[in-house]
């Protein structure tokens, strides 16, 4: 395996995530125009990483992050209490009582249905968070003196503001100092990037970063917006013709960056509710791919991603080869789908009946 990976008797964490956690308020099976009743939840792209990799992978995880201290993010605290994420490192910021300086950030997202895709409507201007400039957080203190196996951030994060970029860039830094693998999630929201520069902003921030990437996750898009590769007959659908231009664009991204695993997921989307879902992984010069399952069904697609990340994570800090941990993300993301909100409410026993097959029979 060509990550070097820490042992775990060295290190207080198995990974370290820096990222917005937002406040999800889920509207059932009305629109957010038309309930009048809210399920709520926690979730965002870094976090949601740690916290699979804690609640079905049973691993040690922490998250960076801040909160506006007011009733909205002690609820926050709470919700992340739940998951078992540390909260050692969050940052509690004073808020002014109305939300003119710092707030928390809010997503309101439907689950989608048939035709009718997902949607998401966020509401996180000025979050505490998006204020993070460097040098606010010890980065020393979490990797040199407390140690961690692993670090975990991405594209989200960077687009919240004009100053994430720089935290994210002094966290892997410090992070690469003391030998830490660090993961970088591309996650391209044209909603995020739009009002600070499109893609032309992204691509200089991620390139700028992505030399210090040791595994880049990215479907695509990501690769293409967020850091400037083309991929030639580019389409939202998988097909083998696609699947074989994005391999040369991997191939084409690891002459340019020193990127030991790549690692996407490979998404037909049918309908909101029946969807292709594969994934693969380059690691060592060697592309490997998951079993790709036609019509899966989907009951919530949002945060599937992020527990395929963190499945593949857990394959690799549990000492497993490439083609393993890809076929454990895949899995993983497959099942969180399968449930309501952003993160995970699956077992470690589930994800590895997935891999071997074991269909879907009353278990009792």
């Amino acid at each position: 395996m060509s990550l070097r990976i820490k042992p775990k008797t060295d290190c207080r964490w198995d990974l370290v995530s820096l990222g917005e956690v937002m406040l999800r308020f889920d509207p059932g099976d009305r629109r957010v125009w038309t309930t009048r009743n809210f399920e709520v939840s926690e979730g965002g792209g870094e976090y949601n990483v740690a916290r699979g990799l804690k609640r079905c992978f049973g691993l040690n995880t922490a998250i960076v992050t801040a909160f506006a201290d007011n009733p909205v993010g002690r609820l926050l605290e709470d919700l992340i209490f739940q998951g078992g994420v540390d909260q050692s490192f969050v940052r509690w910021v004073n808020h002014d009582g109305v939300g003119r300086t710092v707030r928390n950030g809010l997503n309101f997202t439907e689950r989608g249905f048939g035709v009718r895709a997902a949607l998401g409507c966020s509401d996180r201007g000025h979050t505490a968070i998006s204020q993070l400039k460097a040098g606010e957080i010890d980065w020393e203190e979490i990797f040199g003196k407390q140690g961690a196996r692993w670090f975990h951030t991405g594209g989200i994060f960077c687009a919240l503001s004009e100053t994430t970029p720089d935290v994210a860039l002094e966290a892997m830094q410090a992070a690469k100092k003391h030998g830490v693998i660090i993961s970088y999630d591309l996650n391209y929201r044209e909603s995020l990037w739009k009002a600070i520069g499109g893609k032309k902003r992204a691509q200089e921030v991620n390139r700028k970063l992505a030399p210090l990437v040791d595994v880049m996750i990215g479907n695509e898009e990501d690769f293409s917006a967020a850091l400037g590769f083309e991929v030639k007959g580019q389409d939202e659908n998988v097909s083998n013709i696609e699947v074989e231009a994005f391999k040369k664009m991997i191939e084409t991204a690891v002459k340019e960056f020193p990127f030991k695993v790549v690692a996407t997921t490979l998404r037909k989307a049918k309908t909101a509710t029946v969807n292709d879902w594969g994934a693969i992984c380059y690691e060592g010069g060697q592309f490997h791919e998951a079993k790709y399952r036609e019509n899966l069904e989907i009951y919530d697609r949002v945060g599937g991603g992020d527990s395929f990340a963190s499945g593949l994570i857990y394959g690799f800090l549990a000492g497993q080869d490439a083609e393993w941990a890809v076929e454990c993300g895949t899995a993983h993301g497959a099942l969180a789908m399968t449930t309501p909100g952003d993160t995970t409410m699956v077992t470690l026993k589930e994800v590895t009946q997935v891999m071997k097959g074991i269909g879907a029979r009353i278990a009792r």
